[in-house]
């Protein structure tokens, strides 16, 4: 038998290729809000990042969380995502 497949993703920040559990998943839900999804299982669409404020700066500044969750995401709601990403990484 072969070793477990571990699946990566690439960080929206930084471009990184990391393992699913290492990465903070924003989630895009039905109903058109974003958020964090700790869990990682949660339905809607997904965008990965490093739990690094690096990261974070990065993917507001080239707009990669709006081209991965495809739709424009208001300023009051990156506000609210960068204090919950300040609760999970290192600044």
């Amino acid at each position: 038998m072969g070793a477990k497949k571990v699946p990566l993703r690439q960080c929206i920040g930084c471009g990184e290729m990391k393992s699913k559990k290492e990465m903070i998943r924003v989630l895009k839900t039905a109903d058109d809000t974003i958020e964090i999804d700790a869990t990682g299982r949660r339905n809607g669409r997904g965008a990965y990042l490093c739990p690094s404020m690096d990261c974070w700066k990065k993917a507001v500044k080239s707009k990669g969380l709006e081209r991965s969750l495809k739709m424009a995401i208001p300023k009051e709601v990156y506000e609210t995502l960068e204090k919950e990403m300040e609760q999970f990484g290192e600044s």
